[in-house]
């Protein structure tokens, strides 16, 4: 539709009388406005569009957009990604800030609302920084160095290098179960942390479980792997007594786990067999206030164990291992 609102054209001057009658005269004044009458108003409605004016001579209040409204170009093309200049109602504000404001959702799967602290036993690091490693730290019955090196195969592969590609590995795994997992370190940090600081990073996360990841590092022909259980002990800081129960179950399912996932057999020179070993030694266990174990994967000094701790592939059978057992133990 196009608005008009100029005149009609004048009549021609031949079908025009010189001198018309007054009766003449005031019909063709009112067949006139009459006929201005549509055009002025379609002039007038347009005026109103155009300014935005409303009743009153009032400016229309804009409509707010819905909380879903997009003005990013999507289905319409690029014209629509102009954003609109329209001010959003209180309502729609506050509906626009509760969505921003919204937590993320919540964490899906058998572990969900569980965490879970990984140790990563040793550190790179600590060849360089064996002073500060040495320093004494009470763990509750006595004093201990504040961690040691690890041990290396014989070509040289760290165990905390493996210790923390197989954690790395058991973190992905538990993560996407649903749990929250924490790392005592994790190569961020140049040594340590220390024995009585990886025991309360599991105790101050409320942990449902902590398991530290080792290898052993005894004489060639000692094979297979053992998980290492709290003694009840208490002194000083140390109290073991509300743990030893559960950690054992942890440590029970995650040998079981760990035998099945990597066809290993439960270590020959020690544990009688069982793959479970009692220690009371041991500051990571004994400052623990929640169910932890350790497990040896393997010896990096016998060659037969050394390429398999050195294969990725039966590294993260390793870690299917402990997280099964993981599971297991939490119900999941």
């Amino acid at each position: 539709m196009r608005y008009d609102d100029s005149p009609p054209p004048p009549e021609s001057a031949a079908s025009v009388s010189p001198d018309p009658p007054w009766y003449a005269r005031r019909s063709t004044l009112a067949v006139a406005v009459a006929a201005l009458a549509p055009t002025a108003l379609a002039g007038w409605v347009l005026t109103q569009v155009l300014t935005g004016s409303g009743p009153g001579g009032q400016p229309p209040q804009p409509k707010a957009l819905p909380a879903s409204h997009t003005t990013g170009a999507g289905a319409h093309g690029a014209g629509d990604a102009k954003a609109s200049t329209a001010t959003p109602s209180p309502a729609a504000s506050d509906s626009a800030s509760a969505s921003a404001s919204a937590p993320a959702a919540p964490a899906k799967g058998p572990l969900a609302g569980r965490t879970v602290v990984i140790d990563p036993g040793h550190n790179t690091g600590n060849f360089k920084h064996t002073s500060e490693i040495d320093r004494q730290v009470d763990i509750g019955t006595n004093r201990k160095e504040c961690d040691t090196t690890g041990t290396t195969t014989n070509s040289g592969y760290m165990e905390a290098e493996f210790t923390l590609d197989v954690s790395r590995r058991t973190r992905a795994l538990l993560e996407s179960k649903g749990a929250k997992v924490v790392f005592t370190h994790d190569a961020d940090r140049p040594w340590g942390p220390c024995i009585d600081e990886r025991a309360r990073i599991g105790n101050e996360a409320r942990a449902d479980a902590v398991v530290s990841v080792h290898a052993d590092g005894v004489s060639a022909g000692n094979r297979g792997f053992h998980v290492i259980l709290p003694a009840t002990v208490k002194g000083g800081a140390a109290d073991t007594s509300k743990i030893v129960g559960p950690s054992r179950d942890l440590g029970e399912r995650i040998a079981g786990n760990f035998a099945r996932s990597t066809g290993s057999a439960p270590a020959n020179y020690l544990g009688s067999g069982t793959g479970l070993v009692v220690r009371d030694d041991l500051g990571g266990l004994n400052l623990s206030t929640r169910p932890k174990v350790f497990i040896e994967c393997g010896n990096m000094r016998d060659a037969k164990d050394a390429a398999q701790l050195t294969s990725p592939e039966w590294r993260q059978k390793a870690a299917e291992g402990i997280t099964n057992g993981i599971v297991g133990f939490l119900g999941g």
